[in-house]
């Protein structure tokens, strides 16, 4: 190939201004493509980890020792009442529960009381009572009326018969007549139900 004076191919036409700028972003392009690749594989990877840490501490708020009180609602533990002189639980003393919904379960130490039978065979009636209450308020009033809650239970239980108590009838008739009486010794208080968690005749 000729060559001119100064060197130069002759044949060889200058490279134009348009064709340096194509190769510069033929050259650009190829090393974008080759820096983008890491780049989306550090977002996809940082993506997985906030999701993965994100479950666990969502599990943990949940299911962890720090739970919602919701969820603790109905193990709820016993308060039992502290009336003997060295501050410890009385076993024989009524005790508080907080229920659901703001209500509170208050239970009766054990009744037993001699029932009347036509051929006069000794037959005892043994009961375990709780009473649901709107509120704490309810619960002192009772706390304060228990001698004469005592009264008015033995009064009723002991004019029973065994009969009077069979069948679910005899059942919702026990627990309308003791919340009316309930309500009647700690007027204007009233309790809002009646639970029987143990009956037995023996």
């Amino acid at each position: 190939m000729a060559k001119d004076k100064s060197g130069k191919d002759k044949g060889k036409a200058p490279e134009s201004a348009s064709d340096a700028e194509n190769s510069e972003a033929e050259g650009a392009e190829g090393e974008g493509g080759k820096k983008k690749l890491p780049l989306k594989m550090i977002i996809i990877a940082s993506a997985a980890a906030v999701m993965l840490i994100g479950g666990g501490v969502g599990g943990f708020l949940i299911f962890g020792p720090h739970a919602p009180a919701t969820a603790q609602a109905h193990k709820l533990p016993v308060k039992p009442k502290t009336d003997s002189k060295d501050g410890k639980p009385d076993p024989n003393a009524p005790q508080v529960q907080d229920g659901p919904d703001g209500v509170v379960f208050y239970t009766e130490p054990d009744i037993v009381v001699n029932m009347q039978t036509p051929d006069g065979r000794p037959t005892f009636l043994k009961l375990k009572l709780t009473f649901e209450l709107p509120d704490h308020t309810t619960a002192d009033v009772l706390d304060a009326e228990g001698p004469r809650l005592n009264d008015v239970f033995q009064t009723f239980l002991r004019e029973l018969r065994p009969e009077d108590l069979s069948g679910s009838e005899g059942t919702l008739m026990l627990r309308a007549e003791l919340a009316r009486r309930v309500d009647l010794v700690i007027a204007p208080s009233k309790v809002n139900g009646v639970l029987i968690e143990e009956m037995l005749i023996n």
